[in-house]
């Protein structure tokens, strides 16, 4: 049901005096076969005071007329409502499964929410984490060399297609796998939650 999974990424600039906050200047939306639904340079709601050219690639004159962090959410609401009116917090409807890697912090910073049961976070996902004392996320560049066997975010300029590709690829692998299989654990009750966390 619904209408399948997408991956959202964005691609953060600085703001603050320091520019150590994080502001949402990019954002993309794939679909399940990888294309493009919707990307676009975002315009911050307040004054970006560190670009991050190095590894974003953005500069001043691409966000001068691009939608604000508003339009952007509303577009982004959009393409995962698929014609609901509102978010299902019962039944899914049409509504699109959200995949995506740190997904609290990218929602955050387009000032938007999704409800928990239609998000899938590689970033929070127990398989894909690292198994120490207490669970702790691995990072997308990690989890795609590992897991996919090919490399993202290495030099130059990071574009959040890539992200968003590696987040989907991630979660199709992941829904496809017996998850009891494959990580031997036995069948009581404390798994369940693990394996009832990336269902189709």
């Amino acid at each position: 049901g619904g209408g399948g999974a997408v991956a959202l990424g964005c691609k953060m600039v600085g703001g603050g005096s320091d520019g150590t906050l994080d502001v949402c200047a990019r954002v993309c939306i794939v679909d399940e076969q990888e294309a493009i639904l919707y990307e676009s340079f975002v315009k911050p709601l307040i004054p970006v005071t560190h670009y991050r050219y190095e590894t974003t690639g953005i500069r001043p004159e691409h966000l001068r007329g691009a939608p604000t962090v508003k339009q952007a959410m509303r577009r982004v609401q959009d393409i995962l409502l698929n014609g609901e009116q509102s978010y299902p917090y019962s039944s899914r409807g049409a509504a699109r499964l959200l995949v995506g890697h740190g997904l609290e912090h990218d929602l955050d910073a387009l000032g938007m929410d999704y409800p928990a049961q239609l998000k899938r976070d590689t970033a929070t996902y127990p398989p894909l984490m690292k198994t120490s004392a207490r669970l702790m996320s691995n990072s997308l560049r990690y989890l795609t060399r590992s897991c996919l066997g090919y490399d993202i975010q290495t030099g130059g300029h990071h574009h959040p297609y890539d992200d968003c590709v590696a987040a989907m690829r991630l979660y199709k692998r992941m829904r496809a796998m017996s998850h009891l299989h494959l990580y031997g654990r036995p069948k009581d009750d404390d798994d369940e939650s693990t394996v009832k966390a990336f269902p189709a």
